[in-house]
């Protein structure tokens, strides 16, 4: 039984890139998906500016916070805080394997202490009535994957813990940077299949190396979830197909309708001082393989940092693309027609 049913597709937390802006847009496109912040650490939210930090509209749900950290008492007082300010999920990084996450003990280096993330874990799910997860690798440096992974979801499934969601490589922490490992050590799907296959209590999601909604039915066939992150941030016309694909929704929500969704929060958030490039950054790829996408990303990148900058850019790009999905329908019905006549 899948505790949370967006669980079956989400939106992995990217840093960089998952904040307010791009899950507020993202949703435009699916309601079903599981979309989640990016990393927030434990120390920032107990002693920074949580507006900032936590700060979310209430079109993004369902939408999970991400944590870092490895002290339970900090880990449980931010699972409280993120259910008291409306979060419809805790998840706990231990995937991560940047240098900085790495001086601060915790992300990937968590996966050498399954019980200390255990121990994260049920003091957090005892601070909230909210589900608390866990993210993790499958492994790190010569680690034995099977052996990993496998203890460190027993850990957590004692604490309680019933939802993992498993990057399917392990992480080199020493010697790799971290965008080298998220594309240079192997992927092992078949390894997360064979958890879900020992714990069918569990819900088990996988992510990595995933980049068609077609892959993601396959893996469906296995597991209970699936998590999207580069994939569907540089091509976000493809969440427009998972309400109907994965979730048995009725229609697609084609680039146009999102964007039409999407004005609203875009005008209310330029007039709340928000710049336009922190918000158009994100739809970037929307367009991708239409005709005009490359007018689309000019008139965006260009015009969204112009003084004064307003939503008629965003008006322009789409009216460019317009302008040349005509033409292009224009030249094929030419075509069409001069072979008709040629006949």
């Amino acid at each position: 039984m899948i505790e949370n049913q967006a669980h079956i597709f989400s939106v992995a937390p990217m840093m960089d890139w998952t904040d307010r802006h791009c899950r507020a847009f993202h949703r435009t496109l699916t309601k079903g998906a599981l979309l989640y912040t990016e990393m927030v650490t434990s120390r920032a939210i107990i002693n920074g500016d949580r507006q900032k930090l936590l700060g979310f509209s209430e079109v993004e749900h369902p939408v999970a916070l991400q944590l870092g950290g490895s002290e339970p008492d900090e880990l449980a007082a931010c699972a409280k805080i993120a259910e008291d300010w409306g979060y419809d999920e805790v998840n706990l990084n231990c995937g991560c394997p940047s240098d900085r996450v790495q001086s601060g003990s915790f992300g990937a280096c968590l996966m050498r202490e399954p019980q200390l993330v255990a121990d994260c874990m049920q003091a957090m799910g005892e601070a909230t009535r909210l589900p608390v997860t866990v993210k993790c690798r499958i492994g790190v440096d010569d680690q034995d994957e099977e052996t990993a992974l496998f203890a460190l979801v027993e850990a957590c499934r004692q604490a309680g813990v019933r939802t993992f969601i498993v990057h399917a490589r392990k992480a080199w922490l020493k010697g790799l940077s971290p965008k080298e490992n998220r594309d240079i050590p192997p992927l092992n799907y078949e390894l997360v299949y064979a958890l879900k296959r020992a714990h069918p209590d569990l819900t088990i999601s996988i992510n990595g190396g995933i980049g068609t909604l077609q892959e993601a039915e396959t893996h469906l066939k296995h597991v209970d979830g699936v998590m999207l992150g580069r994939a569907a941030y540089h091509e976000p016309a493809l969440l427009g197909q998972v309400d109907r694909r994965i979730f048995s929704g009725e229609a697609d929500v084609g680039p146009f309708e999102a964007l039409e969704a999407y004005s609203p929060y875009v005008q209310a958030q330029l007039a709340a001082g928000v710049h336009l490039p922190a918000i158009t950054r994100h739809m970037l790829g929307l367009m991708h393989g239409l005709p005009g996408a490359r007018a689309f990303r000019r008139i965006l990148t260009v015009g969204s940092i112009q003084p004064g900058a307003g939503i008629e850019v965003l008006d322009q790009a789409i009216e460019a693309v317009r302008d040349a999905m005509a033409a292009s329908q224009a030249r094929r019905e030419a075509y069409e027609a001069s072979l008709t006549d040629a006949g």
